[in-house]
């Protein structure tokens, strides 16, 4: 799986970052990011969740 955050649509909801702490952060202007590393999703179920609870369907989540 593959994780990309759309910087030009997030409004910085912050809904990824508290639904899965483990793979998303906000950056310094509030924006959401994956973390380092984390971008496979790490195993994590909840990286399909977050996308879900993006109010703006900034986060996609790739079958690869």
């Amino acid at each position: 799986m593959t994780i990309h955050v759309a910087k030009d649509r997030c409004v910085g909801a912050g809904m990824c970052a508290l639904t899965a702490p483990g793979i998303f952060t906000q950056d310094d202007d509030g924006l959401s990011e994956v973390l380092p590393g984390r971008q496979d999703g790490g195993g994590d179920p909840l990286a399909r969740e977050a996308a879900r609870a993006c109010p703006v369907q900034a986060i996609s989540v790739d079958e690869a």
